[in-house]
């Protein structure tokens, strides 16, 4: 009997666990908010849930309401030092990925803007937009009605468009050539390169490596080429604070195009790439150590091709 409860659990956890990240933009807090779940899950009298996937999804997201709603959570991401946890493609907690809404709905660019959303309204647009539930079941899911579940999601699909960058979806290939164009340009120390393969809005944030309270966040082609520049740039101090000289990848982080640092098998730095037409229109660098460890544990599991820079 025991064994049933949790295999049924299990065969739902990563459908879950996608659902929590999309609402709390951390994969440490969605795996938190799914054992919760299974709690709840294995306390519960299952005779009279009628329909598990359902039950479960009910409790996960109004775990994950709770969280966002919680005094600890909003002081947090109030003081101007939250980012999303970055996932390595191919990572189970990405979830579905069948539909340009699916696939937008965890990038970066979208996880970060759900932070300008109300609570219901971020639950009502994953629902809709990632699991594709109807309104009915998200009225029930949320215990709110139908017309409101619909003007939910049409007021964060508008948010979302507003904010939307270029046309929609790259070519992995297009975007792989001018990540290597940016890489070689930056590395070089070519700062008219850089502005040249940036969008004119272009800008860029950093979680500093965990060194600031706030992030860092950078305006102006010419300021982000200035600041890429710097980073980009190996020197032998940079190389000391590593550890080493690290090889560089390009990998893909939550669908966007991404160059990864790697040291002894561990991600020691990420830059994710939002581009538009055939520029670099976003940056997202990670450096701190807690939002690198999932990312690093996926890549150890994940055959990378060969490196763009064999040593930094």
């Amino acid at each position: 009997m025991e064994s049933n409860v949790a295999d049924r659990f299990e065969a739902g956890r990563a459908r879950l666990a996608s659902l929590a990240y999309r609402l709390l933009g951390s994969a440490a807090d969605a795996e938190d908010i799914v054992q919760d779940a299974y709690l709840r899950w294995h306390a519960a009298d299952r005779e009279r849930i009628e329909v598990p996937q359902a039950w479960l999804t009910k409790v996960v997201t109004n775990l994950c309401l709770d969280r966002l709603r919680s005094a600890p959570v909003r002081r947090e991401r109030a003081a101007g030092a939250w980012m999303p946890e970055p996932l390595l493609d191919g990572d189970p907690m990405l979830g579905p990925a069948d539909t340009f809404e699916q696939r937008e709905s965890v990038s970066l660019a979208v996880l970060t803007l759900m932070e300008q959303l109300a609570p219901v309204e971020r639950a009502v647009y994953v629902l809709r937009e990632a699991f594709s539930y109807p309104h009915s079941e998200i009225a029930q899911i949320l215990d709110i009605s139908e017309s409101a579940s619909q003007q939910h999601v049409h007021r964060a699909r508008r948010r979302v468009a507003d904010a939307r960058r270029g046309g929609g979806e790259v070519d992995p290939a297009s975007a792989r050539k001018v990540l290597e164009e940016f890489l070689a340009a930056a590395s070089s120390g070519r700062t008219e390169r850089l502005v040249a393969l940036l969008t004119d809005d272009a800008t860029a944030i950093s979680d500093g490596a965990g060194l600031a309270r706030t992030l860092w966040r950078y305006e102006t082609p010419e300021r982000v080429a200035a600041v890429m520049r710097t980073a980009f740039k190996p020197t032998p101090a940079k190389r000391r604070l590593v550890g080493g000289s690290p090889t560089i990848h390009i990998g893909q982080v939550n669908g966007w195009p991404a160059v990864l640092a790697v040291l002894d098998d561990r991600i020691v730095g990420a830059t994710a790439f939002e581009i538009s037409d055939g520029k670099v229109a976003a940056l997202h660098g990670f450096a701190a150590a807690e939002r690198l460890a999932r990312l690093t544990g996926m890549w150890r599991q994940h055959k990378p091709d060969a490196p763009a820079i064999d040593q930094w």
